[in-house]
């Protein structure tokens, strides 16, 4: 008997932390998927920038800075553009994360609703059985 309880016990426990452990797993993917991202993107730019660095030292007559100014707009073409494709990929992980939230509430919502149907039909049964075990008629 004890045995039963505790087995009841550990299941409603386990059904309690469920979505609660869906839910904190589906944050730590989305964190970790935007955090190696922005990773990515840092080191993109900043070898970007240490490029432009570099070049910029090595500037050392009229000729060599007019094709510096050439590469610093075609630089800044690229990096118009990476930021642009940057921008993109992040509202893309931000719509899929939205949409697995909504799903992810929409089955704890359908569970929820099931499980209310369960218990109101196990509570719609009670008052039948004490009303056929008090013996079954009254008189007044």
């Amino acid at each position: 008997m004890q045995d039963k309880m505790i087995e009841n016990f550990n299941e409603q426990t386990r059904q309690l932390f469920e979505p609660m452990r869906k839910l904190n797993s589906l944050m730590l993917n989305n964190m970790e998927k935007l955090s190696q991202y922005q990773m990515e993107s840092l080191k993109r730019y900043s070898q970007m920038g240490t490029e432009r660095m570099r070049d910029a030292s090595e500037v050392q007559d009229a000729d060599s800075l007019r094709d510096f100014g050439t590469r610093q707009a075609e630089m800044m073409n690229e990096l118009s553009q990476q930021m642009m494709a940057d921008a993109k990929a992040l509202s893309e992980m931000s719509l899929e994360f939205k949409a697995e939230m909504e799903a992810l509430f929409t089955e704890q919502a359908k569970a929820m609703g099931e499980a209310a149907k369960q218990t109101s039909a196990a509570d719609s049964d009670e008052p039948a059985k004490a009303k056929s075990s008090r013996g079954g008629s009254s008189k007044s």
